[in-house]
């Protein structure tokens, strides 16, 4: 039997502890992170909790007093413990409770959910991502686009273009037209040896491991560009990946019809992976 965390509870899988009114239902008013644990260890946990506690700043949470870091930290590792488990995807959710669009209190509500993985999610994928463009739903690139909250439409339906079209993923693009990131991660581009990323001006998630890999890359002869990616760079690309605190970093080999090579990114894997074996479990 599984379980999870409700406002340092622990419930049954199958339990019911919010009803219709809750906001997050209603209008998405709510923020989460994902993050990985493997053998008991929190990857990047500071990073993400930094993250966090910006994203509920922004969104005007009351943080009640004793909801601290340390506090979130240790209901992960009891929660893990209770479903049995050493390797873990972990999402922290954050939401502001029950009301209408005016009517509402502020009633801090938070969610620890664990599942299972394995520990070579991380790996090296052979096979390369199969991947589609999205047009139909644009992301603004706004004050709150770099969070990850629950205002998620143009994901979740890229997420199901991408599934209708038998690809692995999707890229969103932003309200220019130009280059996003997916429902699940961050992307990069080579061309002529040269990376570049969206830069957060852009829409984009500010990921973890985006960042990681944009102050780590430099100091092993990668410098990233952060930049405005457009879909005419993205076609004329030599390399493509993904990255995300789960997977870490994906190549992708085709985009529609555009096919991609791996050299340059199988290096850059192989390079972190010696450096820091750790994150690439």
């Amino acid at each position: 039997m599984a379980y999870f965390n409700y406002n340092g509870k622990f419930y049954t899988e199958s339990s019911l502890v919010f009803g219709p009114d809750n906001r997050s239902l209603r209008y998405g008013d709510g923020l989460f992170e994902t993050l990985k644990c493997i053998d008991g260890d929190l990857i990047f946990i500071d990073e993400h909790f930094s993250r966090l506690w910006k994203g509920m700043k922004l969104f005007q949470f009351e943080i009640p007093k004793l909801f601290t870091p340390d506090l979130l930290q240790d209901q992960i590792i009891q929660l893990i413990n209770k479903n049995k488990i050493t390797s873990a995807r972990i999402r922290i959710t954050v939401a502001r409770g029950n009301g209408g669009l005016y009517d509402f209190k502020n009633q801090f509500q938070y969610f620890i959910q664990c599942w299972e993985i394995e520990k070579s999610l991380g790996r090296w994928n052979e096979n390369g991502l199969q991947v589609t463009v999205f047009h139909d739903a644009k992301k603004m690139a706004d004050n709150f686009s770099n969070c990850k909250h629950n205002n998620y439409l143009p994901y979740f339906m890229g997420a199901l273009f991408a599934k209708k079209h038998k690809c692995n993923d999707a890229i969103i693009l932003n309200n220019n037209d130009r280059i996003c990131d997916s429902p699940i991660a961050n992307i990069f581009i080579i061309k002529d040896g040269n990376l570049s990323t969206p830069s957060l001006q852009e829409g984009c998630v500010n990921g973890i491991f985006r960042k990681f890999l944009i102050h780590s890359l430099p100091d092993h002869g990668f410098p990233v560009n952060e930049s405005a990616v457009t879909r005419e760079m993205l076609q004329n690309a030599d390399e493509v990946f993904f990255t995300n605190s789960i997977f870490n970093i994906r190549w992708v080999s085709n985009v529609d019809n555009t096919s991609y090579t791996n050299k340059i990114t199988r290096e850059i894997y192989n390079i972190l992976l010696e450096t820091n074996p750790s994150v690439f479990c």
